[in-house]
């Protein structure tokens, strides 16, 4: 109620008529200049910036044009910290910063030095991918985009940020840790979002390019080339590629990664706009193990898949991280690093060997944000886009091909005519089709700017889980399962999961910015209305939904927010939103293996109700000439947090099911702060972040089923996977010629249950860059070369929390009965590594 009002009242106001003025901006003069920052046109602070023609370049640099590589030097923070003007918390990292990290580093990477931002990564170079969090909410709550199109996975809302763009092509990586944008296509950012854009086509032909060599045998290429003006039009393009390769560590794998991207744009008249942005991606690599404290404490890094104990021959003996596995070697197999280097037998290799967890997956993006200008007053702003991917994440099981199941009837099995009990390779294959389209219009007049748009998606997501087999020398025979299936004795092909999910997106928005005092004052206030359709087809037998189940889950989202200029460099803004997240497409549906009288492994949900959360911030900001800062108070409500749990099948708990859940309400409070400079004394540029959160459960979690029924003391608990403190630090030099840069981050303990009951412990963490950029060399532009150091004191930590559980110990509930532990698991965070690089444009 209290927010409607505020949109009620902010709608009253913004249609008056007032003149407006300009608002003062930042200037880019050298800060030993006396002159006060210049005053510019500058238009009202909108919550619609989501497409790229929305976001502006600053188009600086020391010798009036930007290096090859976008180095301005003169970008506050080293790259860290933009000029914000919008009425709620906001940061951005740009080209000074972006050039200087290892080549390749994924979009969370470069983006972990932000207040708010939890980042941890399992490899140095980030072929991994990372993890992430904000503000305590993980990726899957916050929204990712790329030149204005949705990246997060439309089933689960995943992140996967090793696919998404080469750091060469990145202009900025812009976080908006409160709230979503009106026009931001998101069915997932309870947690505010991150937007990522592209650099431009460069004016005249050339091009760039860096090799990179380093730690684990990493290696890696990059190239672009920019066509530059075609003919006596403002028409350019350019087309990059990159090919990488590294070794995992503990482990005989190599991830290989080949990415492709082009962009094209033409633009004309008074702010016309085409572009169309394109990437591919083909990447193979493989899940990293996820362990328990108890293997972490015992082996630390050496964890991989050592065993607890010396393994007898023909004994069944238990690994670290939690497998099982029979020795039939012929002799005693130590406690030792368990890789494809020890044996090569397929029997000895298990279901543990890193060749039965790859993870392939293919990828083609394309966006084609453009903007055209009707008239004086008024512009059309459209993004179509279309997203296809295609995954296989695997994974082995010992099974007993003469006792399967299929739904409710009793078969057997058998695969290549082959039965009886044998080690199987199990896929979990995604594939997506997903095509959309971003339309507004915005309609200036005066004081008053209004925005009207609309946001639709209708995409496809299939997805099985065959089996197929496994060759003597321990491979699978077709990563992909497209190989010889188990063939049930019904005729049936045997899957854990086989579904196709339709989703249909419909959002309108309307948003409406009013300029008071001048323009000192800007108020804005929305409203965005999103109905989405899911339907989905699950083809196993005997589910609890049958086989069509259709949902439709309707939200009205109001925003409202204010700034007041209060000179040129002082500025206070306040801002409230309501942002959703929908049940993942996983809650429709029974999976898994089928037990009787007690149904799926996965149980479906289909009563879930969208998580939702109301933000509330207010803020201050400084932009001097020379420095740059800010200070923001959060608040958070939340309703229906969304979490899959484990519940018992029957009283003992000698099985369990997983489901999805509402998990009740979290009140989250906290402070973010940055500050940075520009080049100061020496050409240095300091850059500090800070945050605090306060974030408290608001419900007791419901534990075990039928009669065992209880409920965990969970209300007032610390929210998990959220560090209480964060702090950043970046200190960056560059004086044209010699470059470098010196970063720690600290994050706190973050508890891995509910409970609070089990957490990893809070680390520092710490990276150097240095470097020299020659003078120009015959057609080569500024080649550079430049040595990355990353976790430079090769700390060994747990990263991030992978397996979040209710409670790690049994615990009684609050009726008295006991409520069994699950053991949470963890990430294990890179390593020390080195990774030198050459680069220069030409």
């Amino acid at each position: 109620m209290r927010l409607t009002r505020l949109l009620s009242t902010s709608a009253l106001i913004a249609f008056g008529t007032l003149p407006a003025f300009a608002a003062p901006v930042s200037d880019t003069k050298h800060p030993n200049q006396k002159a006060h920052p210049k005053t510019e046109v500058a238009a009202p602070s909108m919550m619609g910036n989501t497409a790229p023609t929305d976001v502006h370049e600053e188009h600086v640099s020391v010798s009036g044009r930007h290096s090859f590589d976008g180095v301005t030097r003169r970008a506050v923070g080293g790259g860290l910290m933009e000029k914000q003007d919008s009425a709620k918390s906001v940061s951005a990292v740009s080209r000074d910063f972006i050039e200087k990290q290892v080549p390749g580093a994924d979009p969370m990477q470069l983006i972990s030095l932000l207040p708010g931002a939890n980042v941890s990564s399992t490899d140095p170079a980030g072929l991994s991918g990372s993890s992430m969090s904000m503000r305590g909410l993980d990726s899957s709550q916050i929204g990712f985009t790329l030149e204005g199109f949705p990246i997060n996975d439309i089933g689960n809302f995943a992140v996967y940020s090793q696919e998404i763009v080469d750091s060469e092509n990145l202009r900025t990586v812009r976080v908006a840790q409160g709230s979503a944008d009106l026009d931001s296509p998101h069915i997932s950012a309870t947690g505010g979002v991150v937007d990522m854009y592209m650099i431009d086509p460069k004016m005249k032909a050339g091009g760039a390019f860096d090799v990179s060599y380093g730690s684990y045998d990493y290696t890696r290429g990059f190239l672009r080339l920019d066509t530059g003006k075609i003919g006596h039009t403002n028409l350019r393009a350019y087309f990059s590629g990159s090919y990488a390769t590294e070794g995992v560590n503990n482990s005989d794998a190599t991830q290989r990664k080949l990415h492709a991207e082009t962009k094209i744009v033409n633009d004309w008249g008074d702010g016309n706009r085409v572009s169309l942005a394109i990437v591919g991606n083909r990447l193979y690599n493989y899940l990293t193990p996820s362990v328990n404290k108890a293997s972490w404490n015992a082996y630390g890094r050496g964890v991989g898949n050592r065993y607890v104990a010396p393994c007898s021959n023909n004994a069944t003996c238990t690994r670290a991280d939690g497998t099982t596995y029979k020795n039939t070697t012929g002799a005693t197999i130590s406690n030792t690093v368990w890789n494809s280097s020890y044996n090569t037998s397929a029997s000895d290799k298990g279901v543990s060997y890193y060749q039965l967890h790859q993870n392939p997956f293919t990828n083609i993006y394309v966006s084609g944000p453009s903007t055209f200008k009707l008239a004086d007053h008024l512009v059309l702003t459209e993004t179509p886009y279309f997203w296809y991917g295609e995954g296989s994440g695997g994974s082995a099981y010992s099974t007993n091909l003469n006792s399967l199941s299929y739904g409710t009837t009793k078969v057997t099995g058998s695969i290549n005519g082959q039965s009886g009990t044998r080690t199987l390779y199990n896929p979990s294959i995604t594939k997506t089709y997903r095509p959309g389209a971003t339309t507004k219009l915005t309609l200036t007049t005066g004081a008053n700017r209004l925005m009207v748009g609309y946001w639709f998606e209708y995409s496809k997501q299939s997805q099985q889980g065959p089996y197929t087999g496994v060759g003597e020398d321990g491979n699978p025979w077709d990563i992909w399962g497209s190989a010889e299936n188990v063939v049930l004795s019904n005729g049936q092909t045997y899957q854990y999961r086989n579904t196709l999910t339709q989703t249909r997106v419909h959002t309108m928005f309307i948003g409406d910015t009013l300029s008071l005092l001048n323009n000192k004052l800007t108020i804005d206030a929305g409203f965005k209305y999103a109905i989405v359709l899911r339907t989905g087809t699950n083809m196993l037998p005997n589910t609890s939904t049958g086989r069509n189940i259709s949902q439709t889950y309707k939200e009205p989202l109001p925003t409202f927010a204010a700034r007041y200029q209060i000179n040129p460099e002082n500025q206070i803004f306040v801002s409230a939103a309501t942002n959703f997240r929908m049940p993942t497409n996983y809650a429709l549906y029974d999976s898994g293996a089928y037990y009787a009288g007690s149904g799926y492994s996965t149980h479906a949900n289909t009563n879930q109700k969208p998580e939702i959360s109301i933000s509330e911030e207010v803020g201050y900001r400084y932009t001097g000439p020379t420095i740059m800062g800010s200070l923001t108070y959060f608040h958070y409500d939340f309703t229906n947090r969304l979490m899959s749990t484990s519940q018992c099948m029957d009283s003992a708990c000698t099985n369990y099911y997983s489901t999805n859940i509402n998990a009740g309400g979290q009140t989250t409070n906290g402070v973010d702060a940055e500050i940075g400079t520009r080049p100061i004394f020496y050409h240095l540029r300091p850059y500090v972040s800070f945050e605090y959160v306060d974030a408290r459960l608001g419900s007791n979690l419901q534990a075990g089923s039928g009669t065992g029924i209880d409920y965990l003391r969970t209300k007032g608990k610390f929210a998990p996977e959220t560090p209480k403190f964060q702090a950043a630090f970046n200190l960056d030099y560059d004086d044209g010629h010699l470059f470098g840069a010196y970063n720690l981050k600290y994050v706190a303990k973050q508890y891995s249950t509910f409970m609070n009951d089990q957490s990893i412990p809070g680390y520092v963490v710490m990276n150097v860059n240095v470097g020299y950029r020659f003078k120009t060399i015959g057609f080569l532009q500024s080649p550079n070369i430049k040595l990355n150091f990353s976790n430079i004191t090769d700390k060994a930590y747990l990263g991030f929390v992978k397996g979040l559980q209710t409670n790690a110990k049994p615990t009684v509930g609050i009726f008295g009965k006991t409520v069994s532990a699950s053991v949470p698991t963890y990430a294990i965070a890179a390593p020390f590594s080195a990774i030198a690089s050459v680069s220069a444009g030409f």
